[in-house]
């Protein structure tokens, strides 16, 4: 029988199908939940670099929102 463990609480789970575990890859709905509230809490990100090119159309994105440089000082 294969088995996971979860990763929030890394509590071993062992399981027939992925379908027989409705909080998959987590054990419970409440470990589901305390993932997200990580994810928007920004404990966990994804951070890359950001290029020059990228940059420029991120200013050109604010400009047209009727934000500048200046409102984030």
């Amino acid at each position: 029988m294969p088995k996971i463990n979860c990763p929030t609480c890394k509590k071993e789970i062992f399981y027939q199908n992925i379908k027989s575990l409705p909080a998959f890859p987590f054990c419970s709905e409440r470990c589901k939940f305390m993932d997200l509230g990580a994810w928007l809490d920004e404990k966990y990100r994804i951070e890359r670099p950001i290029n020059d090119e990228e940059l420029s159309q991120m200013g050109k994105e604010g400009e047209k929102n009727g934000r500048n440089e200046s409102d984030d000082v």
